[in-house]
């Protein structure tokens, strides 16, 4: 039985009327563009159907961006779980990534549905009712593309084309892409989608205050050395996640980084691709997870970038982060 299958039994035995689709804060292209496509899948095979977007506190300046060019109604207010027959929890494998309304999304007993290409968390397949995350592909966009394919189902010009962006997004505009995302890419191509032009859609200009908290995190850098490999830790109040990228651009192999507020922390994790290679350490699983657990908190994500939020102070985060990468750095190949 293939994955679209399962959905699709799933809505006929509970005959499904109302969806809501569900990203996580601060929803990036990936994840606001596998939403769009979504929607499109399920309303060409049930036309009925009443479809919902939600989206906790806001979308990322890039999703915004994709919005404007193809529009889509996201709710940021809290939806009536109740009021609906079925959940999908796009781009976002944990409900924890949905913040305050996690809590009430658990507790409603309504049927959850995941896609996504992170790593599986232990305690979401405990609570849902069918998962499908697939890590061998690049994207969740790409997950999408492949339930299209499994459903018979040709996406128009213009759902392929936001399709790609969530994949160029995500992919860094396919530098991280695997081999199965070219040929995905390739298809798209072929449906008239002028992928250059496309790309445009996500240049946004960076602003000041992300580029302040890029300086101050290369600024406030500490670093380490295990077997050779650089990591680095910093702190910023905010854009955790393009600091990490800006701290492995000038020459990490691990950048973590992470903000404090009230005992809350969130840290972004990213390494370079020659240190997954040759270390087959995957951030999401072997060191954001076991993290998150430590800090009482969730951890997950990618092979190369991953996430953690969790309770404590950064200090101590940093010393376990540092602890945990030690023991699986041992025994690998030490760098020249």
């Amino acid at each position: 039985m293939n994955s679209f299958k399962e959905i699709i039994n799933i809505l006929d035995e509970r005959s499904v009327r109302r969806v809501l689709i569900l990203c996580h804060k601060n929803a990036d292209p990936d994840a606001i563009c596998s939403s769009y496509a979504l929607l499109n899948l399920l309303r060409a095979l049930k036309p009925d159907l009443e479809v919902t977007v939600a989206v906790p506190e806001s979308v990322s300046k890039v999703s915004k961006m994709v919005l404007e060019k193809f529009p889509m109604s996201v709710t940021h207010e809290e939806p009536d779980f109740k009021a609906f027959d079925v959940a999908f929890m796009v781009d976002t494998n944990t409900p924890r990534q949905l913040g305050e309304w996690c809590e009430r999304l658990c507790a409603s007993s309504l049927p959850i549905i995941v896609i996504d290409h992170h790593a599986p968390h232990p305690e979401t397949e405990k609570i849902v009712s069918l998962c499908i995350c697939r890590e061998d592909v690049s994207a969740t966009c790409e997950v999408i593309y492949e339930l299209f394919r499994e459903a018979g189902v040709k996406p128009s010009r213009e759902v392929a084309e936001v399709m790609l962006l969530g994949i160029a997004f995500d992919t860094r505009h396919f530098a991280l892409a695997k081999q199965s995302t070219f040929k995905v890419i390739s298809e798209i191509a072929e449906m008239g989608v002028d992928i250059q032009e496309s790309l445009k859609i996500l240049t946004v200009p960076m602003d000041i205050s992300e580029k302040i908290a890029r300086l101050k995190a290369c600024k406030r850098m500490k670093t380490m050395r295990i077997q050779g490999w650089i990591i680095a830790f910093s702190h910023v109040g905010s854009f955790q996640a393009s600091a990490a990228r800006a701290i492995i651009d000038v020459g990490a192999d691990v950048a973590i980084v992470g903000s404090e507020d009230k005992g809350e922390l969130l840290i972004s994790m990213r390494s370079s691709n020659e240190f997954y290679n040759r270390t087959g350490i995957h951030l999401g699983r072997d060191i954001a997870a076991p993290l998150g657990q430590i800090l009482k908190g969730m951890g997950g994500g990618h092979t190369t970038s991953a996430g953690v939020n969790g309770k404590g102070d950064l200090e101590t985060a940093f010393k376990f982060a540092a602890k945990i990468l030690k023991e699986k750095i041992k025994g690998c190949q030490p760098q020249p």
